[in-house]
């Protein structure tokens, strides 16, 4: 792991900053504390040439007294004229107030852009923030105040923003009890049993947060759907929130469940093709309508880990899909439907499956329609390849699906920044379109022409004071809106303004914090599915190495189906030679990928069966390579502990003594991992660790004997 010398240098003979008020990380990263440096502009009043500004404008105004208010101690004053020092806010959607030959053109940022730039006046010169709508207005308002947070001086900044991606959307795996599948920061924060009649501030907090980093829809419950959120009282509920968000520019979104007339109003089927069905869902989506007039549309898990769909009537996801789409239509609303997918039937390899399903569907969508695809074929592991669907639909919009929330990566409680994984996968070059064609090309549309894109986020908030269980996981909701907004931004560049942001505009303690946070995936990856392993966890929680597990109702749920390690060999065979997986992907990579010689040493595994005494380029056999990286990830977390207690006295100790004792919970359970793991593959392999290596603290029959009937965030 690098560190910077310097950094560390300097923090070791004490920093000479003052320690920061005790805080418990509800602010998130709009803690709007004054910079190091000291707060670089202070605008002499605010001008906004609205005479009645809209309820954004005025959410904008807001943000601007709390954060002014808490740089330096007083709120600004309003003006009337644009004047020398003034912060000026326009919008082309409010055509009244100060003359229109002032403000620049924004037209072709779109609604969601904005520009940040020098305003000439008669008395000297401001500084202006212009949108083409309301919502573009305040996506620059907050990048203005983040700027100064950050201890930048915005005057003469010339900035043009406009979002890469149409819809950002955060997925809540919600349900009506308050349960979050999969997440780790305790409760639901929707309280139903108390809307729609109190509001909690929560919730306000929340929109502000998304805004701040341009997400612009939430899907609110679980994609394993519960059909009573369709029903009167709860959309009354839904409303509210919606009458919250709104003035954020965030739409809200539901899942829908596909049996829910079934369920609702006791039809005897669901088939999308029949009338009664479709004209259901067409006075479902009239009523959603009529209550929330901006309703975003349907989220769709179908025909997936026992959710109803249409292939239960011998219908097509695209027959299912459209049937929806047709009800939302006339309302401007859209159907995002993923394609996450396996059928009851075990397949030859879970990982061909939704290409298998969707590839033949390119082009029968509809056009208000969007196929959401996971990162990877499998599951949100550490590590997999991108995922070959995407590329292979030239006829279809794509969305990509990231999980915020760390299923497979440690929960809240192991430092694990998905900046580095996101930006891995978003920067792969697909080989499609030819040389350059990134996934992030292809969700943008800018190789595909798609009018319509999007990227979703499994979200890890909950009712946890600090939003997402740990500290450092705010930084993954941080990246994830940041990415959305823009797939082709650095993954460091974003950790960066996070750690100044949350932590310290120092730049001592920010490069430590920075550093950490690069190099924390890789170590996870090590200590858990290191060279191309994957699904190695524990059975339902996902908690802990369970390589050892092949019993269970259905090889493909079992870690031993994606490890298959014998005497002889380990690896999963995706070449011509095993499920040739490697066939739905693109050329050089099908070529590359097919030889061991030029496959990647961290997809070795994934697309080979490897002998335990191969050769790696390293020269090391591909065992001893293995123990390497084990041996590593441990001493990567070690390293994470002794430099976050470097940063003793340039943060609050509060966050300090809390990131603390979880990085020695990671400590903790990353050598549980490696020694569990290598007491395995030793009982596999017959094999002796190499020289001086330490062995593992039990015997195997110690870690398969351990149990976690109430590991947090499990599935239904």
């Amino acid at each position: 792991m690098r560190f910077r010398a310097m950094a560390l240098a300097a923090l070791a003979t004490a920093l000479i900053v003052p320690l920061a008020q005790a805080e418990d990380g509800y602010r998130l990263w709009l803690r709007y504390t004054a910079p190091a440096s000291g707060v670089a502009f202070t605008p002499s009043n605010i001008v906004t040439g609205c005479d009645d500004p809209s309820p954004t404008i005025r959410k904008s105004l807001d943000e601007l007294d709390i954060a002014f208010e808490s740089l330096t101690g007083s709120k600004l004053p309003r003006g009337e004229a644009p004047g020398q020092g003034a912060l000026v806010l326009a919008s082309a959607a409010c055509n009244d107030g100060f003359a229109q030959t002032d403000r620049p053109d924004v037209s072709g940022l779109g609604q969601d852009g904005y520009t940040i730039s020098t305003l000439a006046t008669g008395d000297g010169d401001a500084v202006l923030i212009a949108g083409q709508s309301d919502a573009g207005l305040m996506y620059g308002v907050f990048d203005l105040l983040m700027r100064t947070s950050r201890g930048e001086d915005v005057r003469g900044l010339s900035v043009e923003e406009a979002p890469s991606v149409d819809l950002r959307l955060l997925n809540h795996w919600d349900n009506l009890d308050r349960h979050v599948e999969r997440g780790y920061a305790g409760q639901s924060i929707w309280n139903w049993h108390l809307l729609p009649d109190f509001l909690d501030r929560r919730y306000e907090d929340y929109a502000r947060a998304n805004a701040s980093i341009g997400i612009n829809g939430v899907s609110l419950t679980n994609v394993n759907a519960d059909a009573t959120v369709l029903t009167p009282p709860y959309l009354e509920k839904v409303a509210a929130l919606a009458d919250v968000f709104r003035p954020y520019g965030i739409k809200v979104y539901l899942t829908a469940r596909f049996s829910a007339p079934m369920e609702l109003d006791g039809l005897p089927t669901a088939d999308p093709v029949n009338e009664d069905v479709q004209e259901w869902w067409q006075a479902k989506a009239d009523e959603i309508y009529a209550r929330i007039p901006d309703f975003g549309g349907f989220l769709v898990k179908a025909n997936s880990e026992g959710q109803p769909g249409p292939q239960d009537y011998g219908r097509s996801h695209a027959e299912g899909a459209n049937m929806l789409a047709d009800a939302l239509e006339p309302h401007g609303g859209v159907v995002m439907w993923r394609a996450f997918v396996y059928s009851a039937e075990e397949p030859e390899d879970r990982v061909k499956q939704a290409y298998t399903e969707f590839k033949p569907l390119d082009g029968a969508f509809r056009d208000n329609v969007i196929v959401q695809v996971k990162n990877g074929p499998l599951d949100f592991q550490p590590r997999e390849p991108f995922h070959p669907l995407f590329g292979a639909m030239e006829d279809t919009p794509l969305a990509l699906e990231l999980q915020v929330t760390k299923e497979y990566l440690g929960f809240s409680t192991h430092l694990a920044y998905l900046g580095t994984l996101w930006e891995e996968v978003l920067s792969a070059d697909t080989y499609v379109y030819g040389q350059g064609s990134t996934v992030a090309k292809v969700v943008d549309g800018a190789l595909t022409g798609e009018p319509l894109t999007a990227i979703a986020g499994v979200s890890n908030i909950g009712s946890d004071r600090n939003w997402t269980g740990s500290h450092f996981d705010q930084a993954n909701w941080y990246a994830f809106g940041r990415l959305a907004w823009n797939p082709e931004a650095s993954a460091e560049r974003i950790a960066r303004d996070w750690a100044a942001l949350t932590f310290s505009t120092g730049p001592e303690a920010r490069d430590v914090i920075v550093d950490m946070m690069m190099a924390s995936r890789e170590a996870v990856v090590n200590y858990m599915t290191p060279l191309g392993l994957t699904h190695l966890m524990g059975t339902g929680h996902h908690y802990g190495p369970a390589p050892w597990v092949d019993d269970l109702g259905r090889a493909d749920w079992t870690p031993y189906y994606y490890h298959r390690a014998t005497k002889d060999a380990i690896g999963f065979d995706r070449t011509q030679t095993g499920s040739n997986a490697i066939a739905q992907y693109a050329e050089p990579l099908r070529e590359n990928w097919s030889d061991i010689a030029t496959t990647p040493d961290e997809l070795l595994l994934w697309f080979h069966r490897v002998p335990w005494d191969h050769e790696m380029k390293s020269g090391r056999t591909l065992w001893e390579a293995l123990v390497d990286h084990y041996d590593r990830g441990v001493s990567q977390v070690g390293e994470l502990k002794v430099h976050w207690q470097s940063l003793e006295g340039a943060i609050d100790r509060e966050r300090l003594r809390e990131v603390s004792a979880y990085l020695d919970i990671q400590a903790k359970e990353a050598r549980w991992w490696r020694d569990a793991s290598l007491a395995y593959w030793m009982s596999v392999n017959g094999l002796d660790l190499p020289a001086g290596t330490e062995p593992p603290a039990h015997d195997l029959g110690y870690y398969k004997a351990l149990e976690f009937p109430n590991a947090p965030g499990q599935g239904e």
